[in-house]
């Protein structure tokens, strides 16, 4: 599926470049995994080609779908209402650790809104800078231009989140 030098994203941690593609010793069992250095930082992780898929580790989208995903973030959709934060939090999270980067796009935007009504939680506040510099950095390389230059594309959109009225 992928070999050395391929750019790809895990979930929750961002993209990332295939550095090798090792076998290791683990008991009596030969895995051969990847090795992935995560990009901007000095992270290193180990995924069993056998269980790439399942973990989530997929190919950066392609530059056509990156207006996908800022439909999402610009869509007018309803906060879930009845939830306590920490169970808001919990179901944001899952969609975090999912890797998609549509889902990534609703957790960005519904925060990104909330914010606008209310103050959020430490977790809440945290939870939004990640996936705001998940997105940043994979659309920054699907639409080959700089993290700043999308950083500045992003806060436009969510600028415009924030003047909308909230429902």
């Amino acid at each position: 599926m992928f070999k050395v030098g391929d750019l790809a994203v895990y979930p929750a941690l961002g993209v990332g470049r295939i550095e090798a593609v090792e076998s290791k010793e683990i008991g009596d069992f030969s895995i051969t995994c990847y090795v992935l250095k995560i990009l901007d930082k000095d992270t290193m992780v180990f995924i069993p080609t056998d269980n790439a898929e399942t973990v989530g580790l997929r190919r950066i989208i392609q530059e056509d779908e990156v207006q996908k995903v800022f439909s999402i973030l610009m869509e007018e959709c309803p906060l879930p209402t009845g939830l306590t934060w920490n169970r808001r939090y919990r179901e944001y999270l899952e969609k975090m650790k999912s890797g998609s980067i549509y889902d990534i796009a609703e957790v960005l935007r519904d925060l990104v809104k909330l914010q606008n009504g209310k103050d959020l939680s430490f977790g809440e506040r945290r939870m939004l800078d990640t996936a705001k510099e998940l997105i940043i950095r994979e659309l920054s390389i699907a639409k080959k231009v700089s993290h700043g230059e999308l950083e500045k594309e992003l806060e436009a959109i969510l600028a415009d989140r924030l003047q909308a009225p909230s429902i």
